[in-house]
């Protein structure tokens, strides 16, 4: 760092540990002076809320968001974040950082000064930055509309409690919440690139029609004359299908909560409403799961290159300047293998190691360097090569494409194979040129959303008859669904569904049939 006098021609932002209003506002601004006016990052409107510990809980509790409908299981996370949290069993971030437009920053008011600007360079510049410029994000979001639609979400559900029973309310919600990650269809297009705006004026020219063909003749007709069937009787009339049914409703479909929208024969049009609500929030988090080392790598390199940058002008004096490399080292720090602290890789570790090392590479590579990237390699174009990397890439793809040597040896990672069958863990890959690309591969799929979550489609659906409904596990590498989660999620497909369910899972080489669950009977 450039520490000269010269160079230091600020007045320290601060010297105490202590924050004000008026603190904030002119730490904020150098830092949006380096961040936008030096680096070029590209953000939307900040939002700055300081917030109690309560709050933050509150916050842990409703998945991140600052309006949301009401459910018990946000109270159950609540009352348990808060009583680790008053035990000492857990520490309460920092920060919190939400993806709308503008983007709203939540800092905690415990926080010193320092800690203030070292959570506002890494959440309102580099979160920022990223979550409006990443193509995922660009392509699955819309900062500028979830808020309307949480308030929407929240008055509907509402709405709904009050019209038909919070304990309907919650049946429909709780089986929904545990479909949430088979919500999402992989590959967006009509289910997904709708708007919420267009949502939301959706489900009222429903609403309108509904009032507008509404018939008081029709409560006059005995229920059981539309069915003589006991378990359909009452239920809407089935869906009509042509006779080749399972292309009429677009099987196989592998996005569960979807096709139960659409396709469910007892669903009301508010219990439809409440599945797509879980679902759009289902889709808009979607892209945070694929970014997670990426998202924090940038924000982590962000406040590491403005916090330096500020003290290299005066902003910040030496005691800010330890606090502050105090915790980012803590931040930073991966822990051995047989630590007691170790649960894997810390995505801000390797993230930020990762962006360090392209900075390196792109200013003073190596031999090695230059032979496994030559394409950045001595470019000398630090910010335009990131910005490139964080717009382009997801977590898998970044590892695939940027992990070099260098970083593989400082992590000593290497590659293992254990396998149920042998008694012996075998050693696949070690620090040599066909290791580092295998040991690259290996840790790029273990990013890989799509290559963790279990593969489930439905691919039988039967409307007219016996209403049967089947879905496919197709099982990598031998790795079977837990019995008893299973059982349980497959018993709310069957509650939303209406009927008895069946799953069958089959090796997904081969094709043969590994085992069988049928939903239990429906409450």
């Amino acid at each position: 760092m450039n520490t000269s006098t010269s160079a230091r021609s600020m007045r320290p932002l601060f010297e105490g540990h202590e924050w004000t209003f008026d603190l904030l506002k002119k730490a904020y601004d150098a830092i949006e002076e380096v961040g936008v006016g030096e680096m070029g990052l590209n953000l939307s409107p900040n939002t700055i809320e300081v917030i109690t510990a309560e709050q933050m809980l509150d916050a842990y509790a409703s998945i991140g968001m600052p309006r949301m409908y009401r459910h018990w299981s946000f109270g159950k996370h609540f009352a348990r974040d808060e009583a680790q949290y008053r035990k000492g069993g857990r520490a309460l971030a920092f920060e919190l950082v939400i993806n709308s437009d503008p983007c709203i920053n939540y800092i905690m008011e415990e926080n010193s000064m320092t800690m203030q600007t070292l959570v506002l360079a890494h959440a309102a510049m580099g979160h920022n930055h990223f979550f409006k410029n990443n193509y995922l994000f660009r392509e699955w979001t819309r900062p500028d509309a979830i808020l309307d639609y949480l308030d929407f979400a929240k008055s509907y559900v509402a709405r709904c409690e009050e019209q038909h029973g919070a304990e309907a309310v919650e049946f429909v919600l709780d089986a929904a919440h545990a479909l949430m990650a088979q919500g999402v269809s992989r590959h967006p297009g009509s289910k997904t690139a709708r708007s919420f705006e267009r949502e939301r004026e959706r489900e009222l020219e429903r609403r309108v029609y509904e009032e507008q063909s509404f018939n008081d003749l029709w409560r006059t007709v005995p229920k059981g004359a539309r069915g003589s069937d006991p378990e359909t009787r009452g239920a809407p009339p089935a869906p009509i299908v042509t006779a080749d049914a399972d292309d009429a409703i677009g099987l196989p479909e592998e996005n569960i909560l979807y096709f139960l929208e659409k396709h469910a024969p007892k669903l009301d049009s508010w219990q439809r409403e409440l599945l797509r609500i879980v679902r759009m929030l289902a889709n808009y988090f979607y892209p945070q799961r694929q970014t997670k080392l990426m998202n924090e790598g940038c924000a982590t390199w962000c406040h590491y290159r403005i916090m330096n940058r500020l003290y290299e002008k005066g902003a910040l004096t030496e005691g800010s300047m330890l606090e502050f490399l105090h915790s980012h080292s803590s931040v930073v720090t991966q822990p051995s293998w047989n630590d007691r602290r170790f649960s894997g890789i810390n995505p801000y570790a390797l993230g930020f190691a990762m962006m360090r090392d392209i900075e390196r590479m792109t200013l003073d590579p190596s031999d090695e360097d230059r032979a496994w990237f030559p394409e950045i390699a001595g470019s000398g174009d630090v910010m335009g090569v990131l910005k490139s990397v964080w717009a382009d890439y997801r977590d898998d793809s970044f590892v695939m494409q940027f992990l070099s040597p260098k970083v593989i040896r400082d992590f000593r990672l290497f590659e293992v194979r254990d396998k149920a069958e042998k008694p012996v863990v075998d050693v696949r890959s070690i620090h040599n040129e066909q290791g580092y690309r295998n040991i690259r591969r290996a840790l790029a799929n273990h990013y890989a959303v799509s290559a963790q979550d279990p593969d489930l489609q439905i691919v039988e659906a039967d409307l007219t008859g016996s209403r049967r409904l089947q879905i496919v596990h197709r099982v990598r590498h031998g790795v079977l669904l837990d019995k008893l989660g299973c059982e349980r999620v497959l018993l709310h497909v069957a509650r939303l569904w209406g009927y008895r369910v069946k799953l069958v899972e089959i090796d997904g080489v081969s094709g043969k049939t590994l085992r069988e669950h049928d939903s239990l009977p429906i409450p």
